[in-house]
């Protein structure tokens, strides 16, 4: 049946919400003194910029009468040097562009290109990485979009045991992480309720309307819920659990990513974000890809160059299984998947053995 009884949205009448270009009325001159120093200090600066307000409208004939307005802001900036050698990215997620800091992002991509002045040629090989923010939510966020109950219980995903039963319950990681999702989490608002505009196995148009709540996937290390349509959980015999556009991982440490690298002992990497993720096996959610725009040695606890790219073979769910230490938990713009997720917000990780399985071309 479809959702009934749901409260209607006192504005469901009103026009759709609009943007326009008073969101960039700080951001625009704040953003043009960064090219400028770009300028000066002879990088050149590339980027977008983009606001977007989407009014969405649910209603049915068993009354639903509801209504979401969901602001969504991006900014993309890429430094390089004048011959081309040189690129690093740093993005960021924002609902109205009051908490960006185009400067704080200049000084950051100015720092990388100083550090990839030196160039350092390894070889492929397992290696101890510090993955930031954006990385770790681009790896997350597939690993949630594989989470669906009906596909675990049905033997088909990295979340099934032998026999039709699910993972539910065991301890994915060491460290006490909580991976969640609330429409609720400040700065990261999304709808709070179901919006679906196709069925599958993650999401079912008889659920919109659906009110949403917080959910813990993952509560102190262990699997806590697979997510479920109203139909998948009755088939499964799981509680209801929608998807929810937002996702947290929390329960690390305090220490920034730079704190993070200042107390590397040995060798380890830098990453500076991931692309081009594609599956490799649903059994074990091992995905590829490649890094992009800057990844930088550390050896005791300082960045002493910039070394080839590589193209990688991980699952989020081992790297969960594997990592040693996890810092502070902050917004991120995903690189990889920033068109389609973009509330987020993650610590820094560092895995002990991240797999860097070729050396890969380009910047």
């Amino acid at each position: 049946p479809l959702v009934s009884g749901v409260p209607a949205s006192p504005d469901f009448t009103d026009a759709p919400a609009e943007t326009g270009s008073e969101v960039f009325a700080d951001f625009a001159p704040a953003l043009g003194d960064a090219f400028a120093r770009a300028r000066s200090g002879g990088r050149e600066l590339y980027g977008f910029a983009n606001h977007e307000l989407t009014s969405t409208y649910v209603g049915t004939s068993t009354g639903l009468r509801l209504r979401h307005d969901q602001p969504n802001g991006t900014l993309e900036l890429n430094a390089k040097s004048p011959d081309r050698t040189r690129s690093a990215w740093a993005g960021r997620a924002t609902r109205d562009f009051k908490d960006v800091d185009p400067a704080a992002m200049d000084a950051e991509l100015a720092q990388r290109l100083r550090w990839a002045e030196r160039r350092i040629e390894l070889p492929a090989g397992r290696y101890e990485t510090l993955l930031p923010p954006t990385a770790v939510a681009d790896l997350l966020i597939y690993q949630l979009w594989s989470s669906t109950a009906r596909d675990a219980v049905e033997g088909r995903t990295v979340f099934s045991t032998p026999g039709g039963g699910t993972r539910l319950g065991e301890q994915l990681a060491p460290l006490p992480l909580t991976l969640r999702s609330d429409p609720h989490a400040p700065g990261l608002e999304s709808a709070p309720f179901v919006i679906a505009h196709s069925s599958g196995d993650s999401g079912s148009v008889f659920d919109n309307g659906l009110p949403l709540a917080p959910t813990d996937w993952i509560r102190d290390g262990k699997l806590e819920r697979l997510t479920t349509t109203r139909h998948s959980a009755g088939l499964t015999g799981l509680p209801v659990a929608p998807g929810i556009d937002n996702l947290l991982l929390e329960g690390g440490g305090e220490k920034s990513l730079e704190e993070m690298v200042a107390a590397t002992t040995g060798r380890a990497l830098l990453l500076t974000c991931l692309w081009y993720i594609r599956e490799v096996d649903p059994a074990t959610l091992l995905l590829t890809g490649l890094t992009r725009d800057g990844v930088y040695l550390v050896e005791d606890g300082e960045v002493v160059g910039e070394v080839n790219n590589f193209r990688f073979n991980e699952s989020p769910v081992d790297l969960l299984s594997r990592a040693s230490e996890a810092g502070r938990t902050e917004k991120t713009l995903p690189r990889e998947w920033g068109d389609w997720f973009t509330r987020a917000a993650m610590p820094a990780l560092r895995i002990p053995d991240f797999n860097m399985s070729s050396v890969s071309l380009g910047v």
